[in-house]
C-alpha cells in the first residue's frame, strides 16, 4: 500500500497557472480509450457538466449518478454507509461505479468508476470538517485521494471548483494520463493518497476470471472445513472458533473471505489487503461466492463453520425474496451438495442463541452440528470492536 501526498501549494489568491487547463485536460481524458462510470453526493456535479460541455463526452462517460440524498446513496451502495462523507464510503462507491461500468460496456475497452463524496460549506454553520474524498476504481488500481479543507478560506462555489478538479484528476489517473490538474491548496492542506494495485489472482478474481484464489494448495481428496467471514476484523474468537472447529472435527480449516456480496459492492483492493493481511501464516481461501450455495458447489461435501446469526440467515426466508419455497429449495440444494454446517452459539440482539433456540427449518437441522456452550462461548463481534475503535 502507498500512502503520499501532493504538494501543497501558495495560498489560492491570485490563481495560480495550471500545468494543464481544464480543457485540455479534458480533451486528454476523451482521447483515452477510458469509459467511466461517474458517482457523486455532496458535491463535485459541476465536473459532469464541464466532462460534457467539451466534445467526446459519449467517448468517456458510460453514465453519471448523484445519488445525493442518504436513501438514494443507500440504494446505489446496497445498504446504508456507516458514515457518508469518508474513505471507506468513497472507495464502495467507486467499486459500485466500476461493476456498472462493466454491465454497460462488455468490450475489452478500459473501465473505471469514480466517485466522490464531499462534505462543503453550506448556508448554516458546519460543525465538522469541510472535506472531500475522491476514489476511483480499475481492474488493477483502488485509489482514493482525500483532502480536508482549510474552514472557512473559501465560499461553497470555491469549494465546488476544487472539488470538480479534484474529481478530473482522479479520472485522468484513472486514464492513466501523465497530465493532471493543478489544485490550488493553502499552505496547511494536503491531498492524501490510499492506493493499492491489485495482485493478478485478485484481478483475476474481481473480473471473474477465477472463482477463487488459495493461500495454500491442497489435494483435490484433501477433507477440509471451511470459515466464511468478513473478519473485519479478525479477532480472537475467530482464531478460538477454528482451533475448535479443526479439533472437533479432525480435519484442515481454511478461512474464507468472499469479495462478493448479495446486495452490496465487492469489496476493493484496498480493503482486501487490509483484511487478507490479518492471516498472515493462517490458510485463507479469497472467493466471489456469495451464498452458501455458491460456496457448496466450490467446495462440495464440505462443513462450513458457522455462528449462529449466520445459520439463522440461511434458514430465514426473508433471504429469499420472502418464499419459503426458494428457502427450501436452497437448503436441499445444499444438501445434495454434501454441505454440513458446524454451528457455534452467539449473543443476537441481546440473547445469546443456538442451533436448538432459532427454530430453524428441520431439513437445514439435519445438516448442522451444534456446539455446546459449555465448550465454547465468547461474546465478542467484529462491527463491535470496529465500532469502538472509531
Amino acid at each position: 500500500m502507498a500512502t503520499n501526498s501532493f504538494p501543497s501549494l501558495s495560498p489560492p489568491v491570485p490563481t495560480l497557472p495550471m500545468k494543464s487547463s481544464e480543457l485540455e485536460l479534458i480533451q486528454a481524458i476523451h482521447a483515452s480509450p477510458m469509459r467511466a462510470v461517474i458517482a457523486m453526493t455532496g458535491g463535485g456535479s459541476s465536473a459532469i457538466g464541464e466532462l460534457l460541455t467539451v466534445p467526446g463526452g459519449s467517448q468517456t462517460v458510460l453514465d453519471a449518478q448523484v445519488p445525493y440524498s442518504l436513501a438514494a446513496l443507500s440504494e446505489w451502495l446496497g445498504a446504508e454507509p456507516e458514515q457518508a462523507c469518508c474513505e471507506r464510503t468513497a472507495r464502495a462507491m467507486a467499486m459500485a461505479a466500476f461493476m456498472r461500468a462493466r454491465k454497460l460496456d462488455d468490450s475489452d475497452a478500459a473501465i473505471a468508476g469514480v466517485a466522490v463524496t464531499a462534505s462543503l460549506a453550506t448556508d448554516r454553520p458546519k460543525r465538522g470538517e469541510h472535506r472531500i474524498h475522491v476514489a476511483y476504481q480499475t481492474r488493477s488500481t483502488t485509489c482514493a485521494l482525500s483532502l480536508v479543507l482549510a474552514k472557512g478560506a473559501r465560499t461553497r462555489e470555491q469549494e465546488e471548483t476544487l472539488t470538480a478538479r479534484l474529481v478530473l484528476h482522479a479520472l485522468a489517473e484513472a486514464a492513466g494520463l501523465r497530465s493532471r490538474m493543478e489544485l490550488e491548496l493553502l499552505s496547511n492542506e494536503k491531498v492524501t493518497r490510499r492506493q493499492v494495485d491489485g495482485q493478478q489472482d485478485w484481478q483475476k478474481l474481481l473480473s471473474g476470471e477465477v472463482p477463487f484464489v488459495s493461500s495454500q494448495s491442497r489435494g483435490a481428496t484433501d477433507t477440509i472445513a471451511i470459515y466464511p467471514g468478513a473478519f473485519n476484523p479478525l479477532h480472537a474468537g475467530h482464531v478460538e472458533i477454528a482451533a475448535l472447529a479443526e479439533e472437533i472435527l479432525d480435519c484442515h480449516l481454511l478461512y474464507e473471505l468472499s469479495i462478493a456480496n448479495v446486495d452490496k459492492p465487492p469489496l476493493d483492493y484496498v480493503e482486501i489487503e487490509s483484511r487478507a493481511v490479518q492471516f498472515e501464516g493462517k490458510p485463507l481461501l479469497l472467493t466471489s461466492a456469495a451464498t452458501f450455495v455458491e460456496k457448496a458447489k466450490l467446495f462440495p461435501n464440505t462443513t462450513f463453520v458457522v455462528g449462529a446469526d449466520t445459520i439463522a440467515r440461511i434458514g430465514d426466508a426473508r433471504y429469499y425474496g420472502g418464499s419459503i419455497r426458494q428457502r427450501d429449495m436452497a437448503i436441499a440444494e445444499l444438501a445434495e451438495l454434501g454441505a454440513k454446517f458446524l454451528v457455534f452459539g452467539r449473543q443476537i440482539s441481546g440473547e445469546y442463541q443456538s442451533l436448538k433456540t432459532l427454530g430453524l427449518p428441520r431439513s437445514l437441522v439435519q445438516i448442522s452440528t451444534a456446539v455446546a456452550e459449555s465448550t465454547f462461548r465468547k461474546d465478542l463481534s467484529s462491527s463491535e470492536l470496529r465500532h469502538s475503535l472509531h
